[in-house]
């Protein structure tokens, strides 16, 4: 009869160290989605028209990018943004401003406006009610992505920059919507010159890994074409 009870004795012991050996061994962390794409050197202002036909990008998108990119080495060292990637996303995005026949004026601002949906929970869409009483999307409904970069009223409200130092903070301007991508995207993933990093910051813009392995390739190609 003693037999059996050691058994079970030696049994629970077993068990409560497996359970303690998985409670301290170290987890597996996710893979990142996506590679972290090259960073394309930053064109001079001479530069910028033989890089903008290389790469394929508006000249006056491409500035903005570049200089965002640049206050953001300035601001914050250790985030590692390169142009290219923000030029990837604004490619994602909006076409670098153009879509549905938008365009960029001198000034950066796309015109007519750039509007997602509205965020009112159908097709896949959070239902996001309107914030900002429509200053920003003219929907007094629900909420709507705006501009190059497509920024909600909320995080725009949070990030919102004036990258041209012009005194207005517009999501419409690519100037400032740059600018406010690029703090987003280094408070989001830290130190992007890593794969980890870079991706975790890009899945701030969509949490889907087809969308971090998209916006990867265009900045590769950006990166390749300079």
């Amino acid at each position: 009869m003693k037999r059996p009870l050691l058994s079970l004795a030696f049994a629970a012991v077993l068990a409560l160290a497996i359970v303690i050996t998985l409670a301290v061994a170290p987890r597996d962390e996710p893979a990142p989605a996506a590679t972290v794409p090259p960073a394309a050197p930053a064109p001079s202002v001479k530069q910028l028209t033989a890089v903008s036909k290389a790469a394929g990008i508006p000249r006056r998108a491409l500035s903005a990018y570049v200089a965002a990119a640049r206050t953001l080495a300035r601001e914050e060292p250790s985030c590692r943004i390169a142009w290219n990637t923000l030029a990837g996303i604004g490619s994602v995005e909006s076409s670098h401003g153009s879509f549905a026949g938008a365009k960029l004026d001198a000034g950066g601002v796309a015109s007519p406006r750039i509007l997602g949906v509205a965020l009112d929970g159908t097709g896949g869409n959070r239902a996001i009610a309107d914030t900002d009483g429509g200053a920003l999307d003219g929907d007094r409904r629900w909420d709507r992505a705006v501009g190059p970069l497509q920024f909600i009223p909320t995080t725009w409200a949070v990030y919102g920059a004036d990258g041209d130092g012009d005194g207005k903070v517009d999501p419409h301007d690519i100037d400032d919507a740059a600018l406010a991508a690029g703090r987003y995207l280094c408070r989001a993933g830290g130190d992007l010159s890593g794969s980890r990093g870079w991706s975790e910051a890009v899945l701030t813009y969509n949490r889907s890994g087809p969308y971090a392995r998209k916006v990867s390739r265009i900045a590769g190609r950006y990166a390749e074409a300079t």
